[in-house]
């Protein structure tokens, strides 16, 4: 399904049960673009998992060729804020790089923080410069590093700042939508002037306040303004991906893949029919 130029996908940490053959032809059946990559089963760490491994890959190209269906993001969890770990988070990056170059994904994401909300100090100097060492490693490999609005670099003032200055054509943001509304109160109109211009994906998810914690809901049944956030996208004439991340591999107990993937592609054609 396309609207407005942008493209649809869901992320497989919405479906942490089911197997590459599952994802791949529930994508198909919804009509989307393109699969997010974010563990596949029990693997959580994609140049591992099976459809990827070099007696599959053969296939696993062939396959997604056929069907026209875009792998555009390879979501590593990679996080730049360890300085004890820094080699293992850049040996991670790389990993994702060298998969991307091979599957022909555009879009490898890493982290600036650890968990979606702030939490305390983090050394952004220490994480800018493994950030530029990803983006110079992936820079003649057609791959871009996308660094996501999470923790402190949610705060789309500081994420702006962060990105001042950094030259390589290959980088850029994730704006995952939920995190500057919930954890900073952003309006869209002032996340996208902020960072607008360095956006190239999208996660879309929802959320309402309970008992002063996160909920996660499905789109459309939290307090999250999808709308307003994709007519901010469509003003800047974004027609890259927007695509769910529906977080039910950390929480169980959310609703299950196949009914919320379903609402998501109905519920995102509603949306984009009113931009």
């Amino acid at each position: 399904m396309k609207g407005a130029q942008m493209k649809l996908a869901f992320s497989t940490l919405g479906c942490p049960g089911w197997s590459w053959e599952e994802i791949y032809a529930t994508a198909k059946d919804l009509g989307l673009d393109g699969i997010e990559i974010r563990g596949l089963e029990n693997e959580m760490y994609a140049p591992e998992a099976k459809p990827f491994r070099p007696e599959n890959m053969e296939k696993t190209i062939a396959t997604l060729k056929a069907g026209r269906m875009e792998l555009p993001m390879l979501t590593s969890g990679a996080n730049l804020t360890d300085r004890g770990n820094k080699g293992k988070a850049l040996a991670e990056g790389k990993g994702y790089v060298d998969l991307a170059v091979r599957l022909g994904s555009p879009f490898i994401r890493v982290l600036g923080d650890l968990n979606p909300a702030p939490a305390g100090f983090v050394d952004l100097s220490l994480v800018r410069a493994s950030y530029l060492d990803l983006c110079d490693y992936a820079a003649d490999k057609g791959v871009r590093v996308l660094i996501e609005t999470n923790g402190v670099l949610a705060d789309s003032e500081v994420m702006a700042s962060f990105m001042e200055g950094i030259s390589h054509p290959n980088a850029g943001i994730l704006w995952d939508i939920h995190h500057p509304w919930r954890f900073f109160g952003e309006m869209p109109e002032d996340t996208i002037r902020h960072i607008g211009r360095h956006v190239r994906y999208v996660h879309m998810k929802d959320s309402v306040m309970k008992n002063g914690q996160v909920s996660y809901r499905m789109l459309g049944y939290g307090d999250v303004p999808v709308l307003d956030m994709l007519r901010q996208l469509n003003a800047l004439g974004y027609d890259g991906y927007v695509s769910l991340e529906w977080v039910k591999r950390w929480n169980p107990d959310l609703q299950e893949p196949g009914v919320v993937f379903s609402h998501y592609v109905s519920y995102m054609g509603h949306l984009i029919r009113q931009l």
